[in-house]
């Protein structure tokens, strides 16, 4: 079950899923779905900072495997077995 996670800086908001993601997840991390002009995909995030939903992600059993920066956006994947 990979899942990534994306901040534009380090204080929030981050993205934490698509339109694919899993609805009881994204409700337990508090994300709301949403529609960005100009995209034709949805996705969740939430306004909490990346550690928090790192934290919360992490008690539900997922570890990050990889973290990198893209521009001024930071990316975690994560996994769980």
């Amino acid at each position: 079950h990979p899942l990534r996670c994306l901040s534009p800086q380090e204080v929030g908001p981050t993205m934490v899923g698509d339109e694919h993601s899993d609805p009881s997840l994204m409700s337990f991390l508090g994300a709301t779905k949403r529609n960005m002009l100009g995209n034709h995909f949805w996705e969740y995030y939430v306004n909490d900072a990346p550690r928090i939903v790192l934290n919360k992600l992490e008690s539900c059993g997922y570890r990050v495997v990889s973290m990198t920066g893209v521009g001024q956006t930071l990316v975690w994947c994560l996994h769980k077995e």
